[in-house]
């Protein structure tokens, strides 16, 4: 179980010009109208830092407990434990089939996987299988699929074109989006992840998971966890001034500004980490 937080702290003097921060006027052309600049609100901003921070916490954070069940670093100043949790590719790599390629991956490698999936699956056929992987292999995956259509010459209007008649200013467009692919009764199904994506920007890295339940306990193949009520909560530090800027009475700082706190704790748990292959970019 991992403790995720995000602060955001801002003056009097925004939160009374949060929605119009900052006014622009062009001296050189009297005829136009000064340009206003909106600030994002700063909820939305800490909302969005904090999801990111706890979406990349629990796909990649390596744990730190030892055998003991102690954490192994501390707070320098309070020497209170800080515990990190295992993340869900850590505990895949450990169980799951690895594969690399060069360059970019081919229709083999993906059937390769899906034949280790399909060995380590319930059942032969009719699994349907998530492959989460990052935009470097996203758009090899597109070229690749784009180019087995073209080769194999199929009769379904897959690549399509609009002509310029068509109400679109004389511009056409062509082209398709593919997100799955079906090899021997199963399919797989591929999902971009930006977390994935600014963790490996340059090179080709992909998660194949078998996300179905187990048939006699119904458990799922990845369960989240947190503690009850605690999931996700906000908590306001008011200065002078309000937390809008403008606001009398009673403060908890005598600084001109506010802060807002969003925290939450969060666990993830792989069951059958086995039942994953890993395909990357050498």
């Amino acid at each position: 179980m991992t403790t995720f937080r995000a602060d955001a702290s801002w003056s009097s003097l925004y939160a009374l010009q949060e929605d119009v921060f900052m006014s622009i006027c062009d001296d050189k052309d009297k005829t136009k109208s000064e340009g206003v600049y909106k600030m994002l609100k700063k909820e939305k901003e800490l909302l969005d830092t904090f999801m990111y921070a706890m979406n990349t916490g629990l796909t990649f954070n390596k744990g730190n407990i030892d055998v003991n069940g102690k954490a192994l670093i501390q707070d320098p100043d309070t020497n209170r434990p800080i515990y990190i949790g295992e993340g869900l590719i850590p505990q895949i790599e450990a169980a799951a089939n690895k594969y690399c390629y060069n360059n970019r991956p081919s229709l083999a490698l993906f059937n390769m996987v899906m034949n280790d999936m399909a060995d380590k699956a319930q059942s032969d056929t009719g699994n349907k299988l998530v492959f989460i992987c990052n935009r470097k292999m996203w758009n090899d995956i597109n070229s690749v699929l784009g180019e087995y259509l073209a080769n194999y010459r199929t009769d379904g209007t897959y690549m399509y074109s609009k002509s310029a008649n068509s109400g679109n200013g004389g511009y056409v467009k062509v082209g398709a989006t593919f997100d799955t692919y079906e090899y021997a009764g199963n399919q797989i199904s591929f999902v971009v992840d930006r977390a994935l994506t600014r963790e490996y920007p340059t090179k080709g890295y992909g998660v194949c998971v078998d996300l179905t339940a187990d048939k006699t306990t119904g458990m799922p193949a990845i369960g989240k966890f947190s503690l009850t009520g605690k999931d996700f909560m906000t908590n306001k530090i008011v200065g002078v001034g309000g937390y809008d800027g403008k606001s009398s009475g009673e403060v908890a700082s005598n600084v001109a500004g506010s802060k807002l706190v969003m925290s939450g704790y969060a666990g993830v748990a792989a069951f059958t980490p086995y039942r994953s292959v890993i395909v990357r970019e050498a």
